[in-house]
């Protein structure tokens, strides 16, 4: 069975997100939605409010499951028995980072390797610090994250 993890903030999960979810799905018989606490960013949503809402999102996706880590990647992929990283880049900063990123889980443990997917056209400038800063704001968020959610991850950002 080919399988992949997709670990990330996801704070929120953002049409970019889904779209990344969803050529996954394609590629593998199973992907691993993993929420992951990002050390350097301040969570808006709490762990377990993104892991709800992201089952939600991939309601339907029969391949799909989401799954939350509070620790390192490398070790999750030990843990799970997982070899293979996805990871979503939008531009050559984000390649860059993402490839230093992959460099050393590679040390960490050396069963895994990272597949880079480019962001899909008209998806490169959508970011969850984006969405957070537009529903902080009272703006509409619905263009930018998955439809069935959109409510949820407003009402919930409005409030920070």
């Amino acid at each position: 069975m080919k399988s992949c993890v997709f670990p990330g903030s996801f704070d929120p999960v953002t049409q970019g997100h889904m779209d990344l979810i969803r050529r996954a799905a394609k590629m593998f018989d199973r992907v691993t939605v993993t929420v992951m606490i990002n050390i350097r960013k301040k969570g808006a949503l709490t762990p377990a409010k993104r892991v709800k809402l992201l089952k939600k999102a991939c309601e339907g996706m029969e391949n799909v499951r989401v799954d939350r880590w509070d620790g390192l990647l490398a070790d999750y992929m030990r843990e799970k028995g997982e070899t293979c990283v996805i990871r979503g880049v939008r531009n050559a900063a984000e390649y860059a980072s993402e490839s230093a990123a992959a460099a050393i889980n590679k040390l960490l443990n050396p069963e895994m390797e990272t597949v880079m997917i480019p962001a899909s056209d008209g998806l490169a400038h959508v970011s969850s610090s984006a969405v957070r800063e537009l529903a902080i704001f009272g703006g509409d968020v619905r263009a930018f994250v998955p439809e069935n959610v959109a409510e949820e991850i407003a009402a919930a950002l409005a409030n920070k």
